[in-house]
């Protein structure tokens, strides 16, 4: 009785309240008045609360529930899809069912109430658009059953929990451009690389795992033995993607900040160097550092997708520092792409010193005055402008393929 009046006042539960309130009001009175009215009255309340006790236990009885999360990793813009069945195994039907995969994901929605049929199923398809980069948890499947008069509710969970991952957005960048690097040998440097190229440089013997297309067969007929061709890297700068997240150079909230923002250019411009096969770095200092080692092809951008879903500006540390503790991987064949909201010119030094080494690099601010800051980032453009230092300028609202565009406001430089 002391369990009953308890959940009966709990704030949560105000028909159960309800209901004893007017059990108790129909038995008071029937007992002072001997009215029998209120006597029937009472008996009813007096048999019905046990009696929703007793459907909404039942209702979770014999249930068989699954759930197939078929998305564990896409990009925002991109749908996740889950298929949810639930199996009535008894031989009376299950009613005011409410099934649900909880979630934090932005904008996901998969609640619903069902009725199943006795020993039948029903299925269907949750689509959810996905907003915002991050990791997130899926599950587990949670169903709550329900008197008719919603007096009592029970919850029963399916399955697991599991995590769907999403990355930034990416944007096309056509005209982009970026200093090239001073390359060592006549403007040129080469590597060897397991990569096919136009670059053949030699022959071996066979290998096993050794693709047939690269089968050199004048010499595999010389010698009697399969010798296979060897390849160099085309003659390329690596390009390294700088992000900087202190936690102090941002402003805005959600999507429309200078951290997302941020995260989509350092996405964007990633992408726009690995496609044309050249070799891409990263690095970030948010929670930590995160350095990805300048690599190419799909895995690299699948690397750097990854890293970039999870970052925050949460740091501590001034890109000036995150740029002198690096220096050491940045050589003359090699360019820099730094993206930053910060005004301030505590960094400026550090990429100067950069670039009389022979560095090249290219900077995109994040205008933070544009997103509710207090600080517009023009004077930083004019100084870094005035080193010969391309610069371009990015908005609240902006087209990230013609800001990051010369004609947009990018300095130009001499090859």
């Amino acid at each position: 009785m002391r369990h009953l009046l308890r959940r009966a006042f709990a704030p949560d539960n105000r028909t159960l309240t309800l209901f004893v309130v007017l059990l108790s009001i129909a038995a008071f009175v029937a007992m002072g008045t001997g009215f029998w009215l209120l006597f029937r009255l009472a008996y009813v309340l007096g048999l019905a609360i046990p009696a929703a006790w007793l459907i909404a236990w039942y209702n979770t009885l014999h249930l068989e529930v699954s759930v197939d999360r078929r998305t564990d990793r896409a990009q925002v813009g991109q749908e996740a899809q889950e298929i949810i069945e639930v199996r009535n195994r008894f031989f009376m039907p299950k009613l005011w069912l409410e099934v649900e995969d909880p979630s934090d994901m932005p904008g996901h929605r998969s609640r619903r109430v069902i009725v199943v049929p006795p020993r039948r199923s029903r299925n269907w398809i949750v689509n959810t658009q996905l907003r915002r980069r991050g990791l997130y948890d899926w599950g587990p499947l949670r169903v709550t059953a329900s008197d008719p008069f919603g007096i009592f509710k029970r919850v029963r969970e399916f399955g697991g929990t599991q995590q769907i991952l999403v990355y930034p957005p990416v944007f096309d960048l056509p005209h982009f451009e970026a200093p090239p690097a001073n390359l060592p040998g006549e403007g040129r440097f080469r590597r060897r690389t397991h990569y096919i190229t136009p670059n053949a440089s030699g022959i071996r013997e066979y290998a096993p795992g050794d693709a047939f297309n690269r089968i050199h067969w004048r010499s595999t007929a010389r010698t009697g033995e399969l010798m296979v061709k060897t390849f160099e890297l085309d003659p390329a700068s690596d390009v390294w993607v700088i992000l900087d997240l202190e936690r102090r150079a941002h402003a805005g909230t959600g999507d429309e900040s200078t951290e997302e923002y941020a995260v989509r250019v350092a996405a964007s411009v990633a992408r726009h160097y690995l496609v044309q096969n050249r070799s891409v770095g990263y690095i970030s200092f948010g929670r930590d550092l995160r350095v990805i080692e300048a690599e190419r092809g799909g895995n690299q951008m699948t690397r750097v997708l990854e890293t970039l879903a999870t970052v925050r500006a949460t740091g501590d540390a001034p890109l000036g520092n995150v740029l002198q503790e690096e220096q050491r991987r940045f050589g003359r064949h090699t360019t820099l792409v730094v993206v930053t909201a910060a005004t301030d010119d505590h960094w400026l030094t550090a990429i100067q010193s950069l670039t009389q080494r022979g560095v090249r690099a290219a900077v995109v601010l994040i205008d933070p005055s544009t997103f509710g800051g207090e600080r517009s980032s023009l004077l930083m453009y004019s100084e870094l402008t005035a080193s010969s230092i391309p610069t371009y300028v990015v908005s609240k609202g902006d087209d990230l393929g013609v800001a990051l565009s010369p004609s947009a406001g990018g300095a130009s430089w001499q090859g």
